[in-house]
């Protein structure tokens, strides 16, 4: 059986430094309001998503610090690579988040840019800042299981 057209997706980028730096207590799916030169540069994968942040005002989400760079074909119709974007979320959906975001700590951050069929994506995590213990134990955890999957290869 096929894919249709609306099931397939394609990554365009991840926020990797998101997982190291951050506890991911959520995750939600969000629309992005791009104009024409944007989804043209998002094809080629021109973007930055690791300083990116949301900010939910007058019950609207807000996409900041995502450098989509400029298309360059589309010489003077071009848009501004670090605008803030718009993001297409029910209303609903924005003021849990909104709710969410207001208790201390928590904070609304890219962690996927994707192409949904024809559609632009961003996938948003709700997460806090993670200490350096707990970065420690994170990676000593990684490599600890590193380590068993390598002792179980070898004793095969």
């Amino acid at each position: 059986m096929r894919a249709t057209r609306e099931e397939i997706t394609k990554v365009i980028a991840t926020n990797r430094k998101a997982s190291h730096d951050y506890e991911i207590h959520e995750k939600h799916e969000a629309g992005l309001r791009l104009v024409g030169s944007e989804v043209k540069s998002l094809r080629g994968a021109h973007v930055v998503i690791s300083d990116g942040w949301v900010e939910i005002r007058k019950g609207q989400g807000w996409l900041h610090g995502v450098q989509i760079n400029e298309y360059s074909a589309a010489n003077r119709w071009n848009h501004a690579p670090t605008r803030p974007r718009r993001l297409l979320m029910h209303r609903h959906e924005l003021a849990k988040l909104e709710t969410k975001t207001q208790i201390k700590g928590y904070t609304l951050i890219p962690t996927a840019l994707y192409f949904k069929g024809h559609l632009v994506k961003v996938e948003l995590g709700l997460v806090t800042n993670k200490k350096q213990h707990d970065k420690r134990a994170t990676k000593k955890e990684a490599d600890d299981k590193r380590e068993m999957d390598r002792a179980i290869k070898r004793a095969r």
